[in-house]
């Protein structure tokens, strides 16, 4: 029998029978005893929290005179406190008062307890009152994420009718709520054309234990945008599932999809989603995927004039293989694809295969890989020989198995394009032969390395800045180019960046063909620095000299420079 029960039972205010009725329509009806016993009329509101104050030895609080903008926020989230029915009043070091109707409910007390981190004291409220507060705390915190999103606007999603009919079907057979709420889309709706405006490249929602973060990543730097109230974590993530059609039932593991933003009737835009579950929820991050960067052309990526020709002149030979090389985020796959939109054309066919496909193009026959269901890479690169192939694009050689197919594909007459994760051109090639490629076939097959990163580019605001001698020989410019005739940038800050001082991003790259002396070094089994002195006395530019040619030149600063290369 519930505590409350018994204390009433004890007090003589109700008898065994009444209190035996009371709690089986509480089962029945699965209430809470408080609400069945007031409901019935067996004693009021009021009169209930004046005993329960005086019974069990607790302060006695009348609500109404709260002010809710004066309550501590974030302390407790919003849905156990809608859940639990208490209401957090004060918090002084480990100690937090907290209003509550029915001091025997130890449940809810431990879970806040459990939640907070804190030593509970209860004080009694009236159950009315306390309801009444409740609710216009939960419409509070509503209307807090209708202010952060806005006007409605005409967002709309390819598909999003049968992923909410899917998600809906799917929500009714778990007892779920949480895939519709207009605030609540509003605000996802809100926060994609707003990283669309700004050029983000990916959003980050991130749910932490006291409070939920929305971050852009605006030319490679991560910033905060927007704190909306903790309550919204799993309405928003569950919304993005939705529309990714991803399983909204299941939070326990990573989870990955796409979903087609339509900005415009000319216009789409795809997003690439990952959901990863952390200790207070599931972070989701969105990559925005804009196809029109691999139409921008290949001047527009930033390649000097003697890069892009050896660039050029490998990507439409007949045979051999192109590598692009570089960290996460460097632009490897827009390199790739701008590549691609080049030689692509009705006479030439062309299949890729990527983890995912993140660039829809025309003409391209690009398949995505699926461990699970059996799709690997290999298997891919496999299918594509026994298709007529002219170009194949890999989207990452990982393994052996994968390394040596693109290996024989590019010996038999291919042309093959792919990219590896390593620090800068001649690091790829020991990176082939620790995998366990034989020299000979690197040798034979590697025609051309590109190593890139990309810089933040200063926007026209820009200023010349005063760097000492000293500073720039130490950067990598040598004496005769010190001979005054330019000056190095710096940011500024204005409207058109936000203040940053940089727009945009531009592209560093270190070219390096594999030239008959690299040959004999990888058939010598070299080392990375032997092979990148003889480049470099070939007249290959390093990362750090193409970057400081971009400094020399006003695009970016000095600080990105050194900051995203080594020398």
């Amino acid at each position: 029998m519930p505590g409350l029960a018994r204390a009433l039972m004890q007090a003589g205010r109700l008898s065994a029978a009444q209190a035996d009725t009371l709690q089986k329509k509480s089962i029945a009806d699965k209430q809470a005893f408080i609400d069945v016993l007031l409901a019935s009329g067996a004693i009021d509101s009021r009169a209930l929290a004046a005993f329960c104050a005086e019974t069990f030895a607790y302060p006695l609080l009348d609500v109404g005179a709260l002010n809710i903008d004066a309550l501590p926020a974030k302390i407790i989230d919003n849905k156990l406190m809608q859940a639990q029915r208490v209401i957090a009043l004060a918090k002084r070091g480990n100690k937090m008062s907290v209003a509550i109707s029915d001091p025997t409910n130890l449940q809810a007390l431990d879970q806040i307890k459990f939640q907070t981190e804190s030593s509970v004291e209860p004080v009694v409220v009236a159950h009315d009152a306390l309801l009444a507060l409740l609710a216009r705390i939960n419409k509070s915190s509503e209307q807090s994420v209708s202010d952060l999103a806005g006007d409605e606007s005409d967002i709309q999603f390819a598909e999003e009718e049968d992923a909410n009919a899917a998600a809906n079907a799917a929500a009714a057979e778990a007892g779920a709520n949480e895939v519709e709420d207009a605030p609540v889309v509003r605000f996802l709706n809100k926060m994609l054309m707003d990283a669309v405006n700004m050029g983000a490249s990916d959003l980050h929602f991130e749910p932490f234990e006291k409070f939920y973060r929305v971050r852009f990543r605006v030319d490679g730097v991560l910033m905060e945008h927007a704190q909306p109230p903790i309550s919204i974590k799993e309405k928003l993530v569950s919304r993005i599932k939705v529309l990714a059609k991803l399983d909204i039932s299941e939070k326990r593991v990573p989870q990955d999809g796409r979903m087609r933003l339509i900005v415009s009737p000319t216009k789409t835009i795809d997003l690439r989603i990952s959901t990863l579950p952390t200790l207070f929820g599931e972070k989701t991050v969105m990559r925005i995927l804009d196809a029109t960067q691999a139409q921008m052309g290949i001047d527009a990526l930033g390649y000097d004039p003697d890069q892009k020709e050896l660039l050029l002149d490998a990507i439409q030979r007949p045979y051999g293989m192109v590598l692009v090389t570089g960290p996460t985020g460097s632009g490897k796959t827009v390199s790739l694809y701008t590549c691609l939109n080049v030689i692509n054309k009705p006479g030439i066919n062309i299949s890729t295969a990527e983890d995912p496909a993140e660039i829809n193009l025309p003409g391209v026959n690009q398949v995505n890989v699926n461990d699970k269901a059996g799709l690997t890479f290999p298997v891919a690169l496999k299918s594509f020989l026994r298709q007529d192939p002219d170009i194949i694009m890999v989207g990452e050689i990982r393994d052996l198995e994968t390394a040596d197919i693109a290996i024989k594909a590019a010996q038999t007459g291919h042309m093959v394009f792919s990219t590896l994760h390593t620090n800068d051109a001649p690091s790829t090639l020991t990176r082939l032969m620790n995998m366990g490629v034989a020299p000979f076939n690197i040798a034979s097959s590697v025609i051309l390395i590109t190593a890139q990163r990309l810089a933040r580019r200063l926007c026209t605001c820009k200023q010349p800045v005063d760097i000492s001698r000293e500073l720039l020989l130490k950067a990598g410019f040598k004496e005769d180019e010190l001979d005054g005739g330019w000056k190095p940038y710096g940011p500024v800050g204005c409207e058109r960046c936000n203040g940053g001082g940089y727009k945009g991003r531009v592209g560093i790259y270190q070219i390096m063909p594999i030239t008959p002396a690299i040959e004999a070094l990888i058939l010598a089994h070299g080392n990375a620095m032997q092979i990148a002195a003889q480049s470099e006395a070939e007249g290959v530019k390093s990362l750090r000299q193409s970057g400081l040619v971009k400094v020399k030149n006003g695009l970016t600063s000095l600080e990105e420079v050194l900051g995203c290369t080594n020398e």
